[in-house]
């Protein structure tokens, strides 16, 4: 034993009844809404919501009977209360009645994140005005509306977290994808006023800016560059889609659940108005 191990008689014991300090990344009483969650990057940050003990609204298309096997299963898994809402997300009216439907089925509303999103690509003088205003409205001007409603609720309780999911697409432009640059580098700007303006209210706002991460709508988009560019699938990976990303891998959900996990939590308390860019190291040059 060394001398320091010994017991000092001077020194008081220690007090073993001190209460133990919460984990600051448990999520349990808490209420999120996920748009475009029931696939890809949103059912990422379902389940790892409801992982933290968080009760979710999930929303998304797809197979209805899948969406309530999934559904039933992450309710099951986890052991918290997740509900599901079929708001089109380019209908105003209809997220922010999704967001009343979380309030009212959950009690509350805590987190918000604005995940739903589409692509198309297309030289600008062939793009086509229906994939335009579809584009823009489900990426951009649903998190307004989403956003518009969820305030209030956050106001009244005190606290808040909105994580809007860009893109590297919201701070740096590629060609054949002027809808949906414009559409998250509107989402950046979006994130950085309700920072702003929310900032004495214990709410934030910030964006998490994706590389291209393996989902079904990358999956489309290199079907879709292929058919651009006039060549394979395979060429496509390697000097289109991943030719910025200098990891030459796609960004994980994991990878973006790890920031999300970080973003709601109280550690993200002073995170606020901020872009957070996971893409390998894309935007860095």
């Amino acid at each position: 034993m060394f001398p320091w191990q010994k017991n000092d008689p001077k020194q008081p014991a220690p007090d073993d009844t001190r209460p133990v300090r919460r984990d600051p990344q448990d999520l349990s009483g808490q209420v999120a809404v996920i748009s475009g969650s029931t696939s890809g990057i949103g059912l990422a940050l379902a389940k790892a919501t409801a992982a933290r003990g968080a009760d979710v609204v999930m929303n998304g298309l797809g197979d209805p009977a899948e969406i309530e096997r999934v559904r039933a299963g992450l309710e099951a898994s986890c052991g918290v209360r997740v509900r599901y809402h079929g708001a089109d997300m380019r209908n105003g009216d209809e997220v922010a009645d999704l967001v009343a439907f979380a309030k009212h089925q959950l009690g509350r509303l805590d987190i918000l994140v604005n995940n739903a999103g589409v692509q198309h690509v297309e030289a600008i003088e062939k793009f086509p005005t229906d994939q335009w205003e579809r584009i823009i409205a489900i990426n951009l001007s649903s998190a307004f509306y989403a956003i518009r409603a969820a305030v209030p609720i956050m106001k009244a309780q005190g606290r808040g977290r909105i994580v809007n999911v860009a893109s590297a697409h919201g701070l740096v432009a590629s060609p054949f994808k002027s809808a949906y640059v414009a559409a998250k580098h509107g989402v950046v700007g979006l994130t950085k006023t309700v920072a702003l303006e929310l900032a004495r209210d214990n709410i934030t706002c910030n964006a998490i800016c994706p590389g291209f991460v393996e989902t079904p709508i990358v999956e489309k988009q290199i079907a879709d560059q292929a058919r651009t560019h006039g060549i394979s699938k395979e060429r496509v990976l390697d000097e289109v889609i991943l030719k910025k990303q200098p990891t030459k891998r796609f960004v994980t959900t994991d990878e973006l659940a790890g920031i999300y996990l970080y973003l709601v939590s109280d550690l993200g308390a002073s995170a606020n108005g901020a872009c957070f860019s996971i893409d390998g190291g894309w935007t860095a040059e």
